[in-house]
This record gives structure tokens, C-alpha cells and sequence, in this order.
């Protein structure tokens, strides 16, 4: 007899079980990369017996939202338990554009729900090669936050002011100034297997460079990660500093309109999950 599934919203108390089916997954998240991830979000978990064998996220940005963190169970696949998870946790968020990084295994489910894909997102990692110290780049501090909202929101279209300040209590933000005004960030901050290097965001792919090698060299010396993207075109230079490309996945949307033409572009996610 199969085990009857029940449906609850995603809390503290799953957050091992998360863990569980994320790793069994294969994904590298830590409890502290859900933590992070639930605190921003609303999210829905499939229960078997009292054991969590589904999880969706909806993390809001303003009009956006990202769809994420959609794992099923090994042996609790095929029975559709991926869609009702995802559409129970949209449904928690109305917003009119939604967004998500796919895995080849998930984008059936997600063309059925109406997700277009627009591009991919490449996985760079290892231990990065020695860098020289560049300038122009400072860490930010607390009076930046504006400034750094106001830049993140020109290059993604999403407003991800309450992403940013945890970014700023879990990690740290560099910036590139021009003046009075900023024209580029970058955060560094624990995931995973050790560090990760994102969002970056900035004017130019040479003060993206500079603002991954100053963190690189702020970094602990040991494994860290980029995602970027294709459109980015930093692919080849992460590849040069040692960081190899080890696949990705694919952007996906649904809904919402073109993103107005700024100078400035995100050439680093936050994390595949939020984009």
C-alpha cells in the first residue's frame, strides 16, 4: 500500500529533512544554505509517515519571485508529487513573473507549467589561482546598502533589498565607486563546500574581474564557486583563474516583461536558487 502524502507549510522542524533529500540529491547545500533560504521564503513540504519526502520555495522579490529548492524523494518519483509541491508553494506568492533555474530532469515539469527557458547558468568551481590585489575595490559598509539595492534592482529587474542584507550579516560586500556613486558589488559568503562568490553586479566584465579577484584574495584559499551565466561572458576568464566549469543549469520565466536596457549587468547569481 502506498503511504499516504500530506501536504504542511515548510518550517524549522523540516529543515533536517530538507537537508536529507537535498543530499541525497546530490546538491552541496548546508542546513545554514536552508536556513538562509527559508527565512526568504515560503515554501511547502510533502510528508510520508512524518518524513519529508517533497519541498518547493517561492522566494519573493517584489513583482518577481523565484520558484526553488524542488526535490522529491528517490522513491516517491512519479507520481506527480513534483508539480503539486511547486504549485501548492507559487501559490502562496501572487506576483506576475516568476523565475527558476532548471536541471534537464526538472524542465519537463516546468514547459508543462508554462516556464520558457532564456538562457543557462554555468557552475564554475575549485580552489582559484593566487591573485594580485586589484584596485578600485573596497568593502562596503551599512550607508552602501542603498546604493547596492539600487544597483541590484537595475541589472535583475527584481527588488532583493531583503536578500542583500542578509547577504551583508552572513557574508561580506565589495564595491566599486566611481565618484560618489557605485557602480558595481560583489558578495562573498559561505555555501556549500566552502565559499561562493555572488551576485556580482557592475558597469563593465573587467570590474566584475576585479571584484571577483579582490574577494578571491579576501577568501580562505581554499574551494570556492561562481554561477554565472553564458550571456556574462566571464565563462572563459573563471575557467583561467582556476575555477572549472563543472555544468549548470537553465534560466527559466514565466510571465513578466523584458528587463529595461541599463548598464549594468548581474555577472554572478546569488545562488542558482535565487537568481
Amino acid at each position: 500500500m502506498s503511504a499516504t502524502i500530506t501536504f504542511d507549510t515548510f518550517a524549522t522542524a523540516h529543515l533536517e529533512g530538507a537537508l536529507r533529500l537535498s543530499q541525497e540529491a546530490g546538491w552541496p547545500h548546508r542546513r545554514g544554505d536552508w536556513q538562509l533560504l527559508s527565512r526568504l521564503s515560503r515554501g511547502v513540504v510533502a510528508l510520508a509517515a512524518g518524513n519529508v519526502v517533497g519541498t518547493a520555495l517561492a522566494t519573493p522579490f517584489g513583482d518577481v519571485a523565484m520558484a526553488n529548492m524542488i526535490i522529491v524523494d528517490a522513491g516517491m518519483r512519479g507520481r506527480g508529487l513534483g508539480r503539486q509541491v511547486m504549485t501548492r508553494a507559487m501559490a502562496e506568492v501572487g506576483v506576475p513573473e516568476w523565475r527558476l533555474t532548471a536541471t534537464d530532469d526538472g524542465l519537463p515539469l516546468y514547459e508543462k507549467l508554462g516556464f520558457v527557458a532564456t538562457g543557462r547558468v554555468l557552475q564554475h568551481q575549485g580552489v582559484p589561482m593566487a591573485q594580485a590585489l586589484p584596485s578600485g575595490v573596497d568593502w562596503a559598509d551599512a550607508a552602501d546598502m542603498e546604493g547596492i539595492a539600487t544597483l541590484d534592482r537595475q541589472a535583475t529587474g527584481a527588488d532583493r533589498r531583503d536578500l542583500l542584507v542578509r547577504l551583508m550579516i552572513e557574508g561580506r560586500l565589495a564595491v566599486i565607486r566611481k565618484g560618489d556613486d557605485l557602480v558595481g558589488y560583489a558578495c562573498l559568503r559561505r555555501f556549500g563546500r566552502g565559499d561562493l562568490v555572488g551576485p556580482v553586479v557592475a558597469e563593465t566584465a573587467e570590474m566584475a574581474q576585479r571584484l571577483i579577484s579582490f574577494l578571491i584574495t579576501k577568501a580562505q584559499g581554499g574551494f570556492l564557486r561562481v554561477d554565472t551565466t553564458e550571456a556574462a561572458g566571464l565563462a572563459p576568464w573563471l575557467t583561467a583563474q582556476g575555477l572549472a566549469p563543472v555544468g549548470g543549469g537553465i534560466s527559466m520565466q514565466r510571465g513578466g516583461t523584458t528587463l529595461p536596457v541599463v548598464p549594468l549587468l548581474c555577472f554572478a547569481l546569488a545562488a542558482q536558487a535565487f537568481g
